[in-house]
């Protein structure tokens, strides 16, 4: 056998491992959007100033929820080289002081948010918009705390082969969800306040569930061992988490940008923007699940001592995430109009949603490659310099090209999303590029 048949080989040895622990990754992380879905769909008969509400508040969490995404990254990391190594104890004792750093991060990332609402005036978004928007802005604070301690015990789950598991619980959440919104929302008469409270019930059950199950399960036992939480602990793993915050907070604050900057031009660009969220929400899962596969590979090939099977990991996840990328990019094209028309009735709020569905697919494929590569780096523990390779990518390129594109040249919404498509294609080059760097023999 040749070294490129060796190598081609060894590529498609990665494939089935992969993907037997990234599809259930991606359906699990699928819950979470679809709860986003949900509340879309039950807010949009309220009218497009609501749709707007949830426009501006899902560009504030993306924020938040990026860098709190950043704490349980590197509890799953160091969890998943635990494993590797099969050192249970050292499983149990990430996972006691990183369920207390989640809580405590989560908490922080809620009075963060509750901070930001007086500049929303301030930053230029629709008054008419923000006189409806504190009780769900205020819910959907609160959600911070569930969702992020529900994700540090999810990497446990995913880590230990019961990736299943944690997407049982996941989906827990959603059948809640639905009634919940429902009722919350129409028949108890609580407007767009209901579709927050019906998002903070729904991923409590979910945390309660997914707590029980390693409190109680017999084949968890192992990995629930006594161990101290000590804040000297805790504070560690959030020194250590902080690139990645600031990493996946840059590039979150960016594409959060984005949508202030579309409030900007009013209260349909702001509505259509989150219509195109909402879908492309779920097909990103996708992406973020393989990112978050390939990390758990990497870490337990590094717990593992198998620094010869990286190279592989990554080329057989960026080969999944390309053939994805670009299907979703053909349904984007072939689609946008009819998801666009399912979750708006204002014909203004559609016409521009199923443009931008057009600009978002064509960012698809950079976006997924972007994502894996970082995702791999997580693993190998390589965290300032892909930090500081996004922030440069999204703040001092995308941003201003958004702003040129969308305001100075007057192309709007669509100018403003094109811009963001540099930002992309930066991160897409140097971002494998670092890895390969890193990985050379």
């Amino acid at each position: 056998m040749t070294s490129l048949e060796a190598t081609h080989a060894s590529t498609r040895a990665e494939v089935r491992p992969i993907l037997k622990l990234g599809v259930p990754l991606m359906i699990g992380l699928a819950s979470a959007t679809l709860i986003g879905v949900v509340d879309t769909i039950m807010i949009s008969p309220l009218g497009t100033v609501a749709l707007a509400a949830a426009g501006i508040t899902t560009a504030i969490l993306i924020i938040l929820i990026s860098a709190l995404w950043g704490v349980v990254t590197i509890v799953g990391v160091h969890i998943a080289t635990d494993e590797g190594g099969k050192d249970h104890l050292a499983v149990s004792d990430h996972l006691r002081n990183g369920l207390a750093l989640a809580a405590l991060t989560g908490g922080l990332g809620a009075l963060i948010m509750l901070g930001v609402f007086p500049l929303l005036g301030p930053i230029g978004q629709p008054d008419a918009v923000i006189d409806i928007l504190l009780p769900y802005w205020v819910s959907m604070a609160l959600w911070l705390v569930p969702v992020t301690v529900f994700f540090v015990l999810k990497s446990l789950f995913d880590a230990v082969g019961k990736e299943w598991t944690g997407v049982g619980f996941g989906y827990l959440g959603v059948l809640v969800n639905i009634p919940a919104n429902y009722l919350l929302i129409h028949v108890w008469g609580f407007g767009l306040l209901g579709a927050g409270l019906a998002s903070v019930l729904s991923q409590t059950v979910s945390l309660a569930a997914a707590w029980a199950y390693w409190q109680l399960a017999p084949s968890m036992a192992e990995f629930r061992q006594p161990a101290a939480i000590r804040w000297r602990k805790v504070r560690r793993l959030f020194v250590e988490s902080l690139p990645i915050c600031l990493g996946y907070a840059g590039e979150g604050g960016a594409y959060a940008f984005i949508g202030i900057m579309l409030g900007w031009l009013g209260a349909t660009a702001l509505a259509a923007h989150q219509v195109v969220n909402a879908v492309a929400g779920i097909a990103y899962v996708i992406p973020m699940g393989l990112a978050s596969a390939v990390s758990i590979r990497i870490g337990m090939a590094m717990g593992g001592a198998s620094r010869d099977r990286l190279r592989p990991i990554l080329k057989a996840t960026l080969l999944i995430s390309v053939l994805w990328q670009s299907a979703t990019a053909v349904v984007f094209i072939a689609g946008g109009s009819i998801f666009a028309a399912a979750l708006s009735d204002d014909p203004a709020v559609v016409a521009l949603a199923t443009t931008l569905f057009i600009v978002v697919a064509v960012l698809q494929v950079a976006d997924g490659v972007q994502g894996t590569a970082l995702g791999a780096l997580r693993g190998m523990m390589d965290n300032t310099m892909p930090t500081v390779i996004t922030l440069i990518a999204y703040w001092p390129l995308a941003l201003p090209a958004a702003y040129v594109l969308g305001f100075v040249f007057g192309y709007g919404a669509v100018g403003i999303w094109s811009g963001y498509l540099v930002g992309l294609a930066v991160a897409a080059i140097a971002l494998p590029w670092r890895f390969w760097a890193l990985t050379r023999a």
